[in-house]
C-alpha cells in the first residue's frame, strides 16, 4: 500500500516573541509545569549531547511501518524550513528510519531537526552536525527494505506522547517535549513563571540561604 499523506489545515505560526521565549525554556521546566505529561520517553536521546543545539519548531509527523522509510522520505520532502520532522517507528530498532542521506536533505532544506522513535544510522556523521539536532531511540547499521508505506502528517504517538502536525517540539540534553499548538502560549506562561521561580532559588542559594529556607521546609 502506498504511503498515505494528509494535508492538515494550515495553522497560524506562533508569534515570533513566543517562539523566542520557548527557545529559552529548558525541557525540565516544561516537564515540571506539565507534570511530565508533555515529555517523550526518556530513552529518546540526542545524538549530540552535552550542550548540543537545542531543538525547536512545529511538527511534521510520520509513521513508518516496520523496515519501511517511505513516510520519512515524504515527511522530509514536504517539511519547511524551521519545521521538526517527528517519526514514529513503533520503537523498532531492527532497521534505521533515517541516515546521512535523508538527514542531509533535511539539513540543507533548513529543517530544524528530527526526532525518531526508532533507530537511525550513520551516527558519526549526524552527531557532528551542530545545526541539525537528531534525537533517536537507538541506532543500527541495518537499512530499510522498502520505501512505499506508512503515513505522513496524521496524528501519531511518539515515545508515548501524542504528536499532531503543527504541535511545538522542544528538545535539549534532558529530553523531548511536545506542546499542543493550541496550548503553546498557555504552557509558555506557566513555564516562564516556573523559570523565574527557579532563577530566584538560584539567587538565594548562591547568597548562602539554606535549602530549608529557600524551599520552605520546616526545620526538624
Amino acid at each position: 500500500m502506498a504511503t498515505r499523506i494528509s494535508l492538515p489545515p494550515e495553522a497560524a505560526p506562533l508569534p515570533r516573541e513566543a517562539l523566542q521565549a520557548w527557545s529559552e525554556i529548558p525541557t525540565t521546566i516544561a516537564s515540571d509545569v506539565s507534570g511530565g505529561r508533555l515529555l517523550m520517553d526518556a530513552k529518546i536521546r540526542p545524538l549530540r549531547p552535552q550542550g548540543g543545539t537545542r531543538l525547536l519548531g512545529p511538527a511534521v509527523t510520520a509513521w513508518c511501518e516496520p523496515a519501511d522509510i517511505g513516510a520519512a522520505i515524504h515527511a522530509i520532502e514536504i517539511a519547511r524550513p524551521g519545521d521538526v520532522v517527528v517519526i514514529d517507528a513503533d520503537g523498532s530498532l531492527l532497521t534505521a528510519v533515517v541516515g546521512e542521506h535523508l538527514c542531509g536533505v533535511a539539513r540543507r532544506k533548513g529543517i530544524a531537526g528530527l526526532v525518531a522513535n526508532g533507530a537511525v544510522r550513520d551516527v558519526a556523521a549526524l552527531a557532528v552536525w551542530t545545526d541539525f539536532p537528531v534525537f533517536a531511540l537507538g541506532s543500527t547499521a541495518r537499512g530499510p527494505v522498502s520505501i512505499e508505506r506508512g503515513s505522513v502528517n496524521g496524528s501519531i504517538i511518539c515515545g508515548g506522547i501524542a504528536v499532531r502536525p503543527h504541535d511545538l517540539v522542544l528538545g535539549d540534553d534532558d529530553g523531548v517535549i511536545v506542546i499542543p499548538r493550541e496550548d503553546a502560549e498557555t504552557w509558555l506562561s506557566r513555564a516562564r513563571e516556573k523559570l523565574a521561580l527557579e532563577q530566584e532559588w538560584d539567587r538565594r542559594l548562591s547568597a548562602g540561604e539554606s535549602m530549608l529556607q529557600v524551599f520552605g521546609i520546616a526545620e526538624p
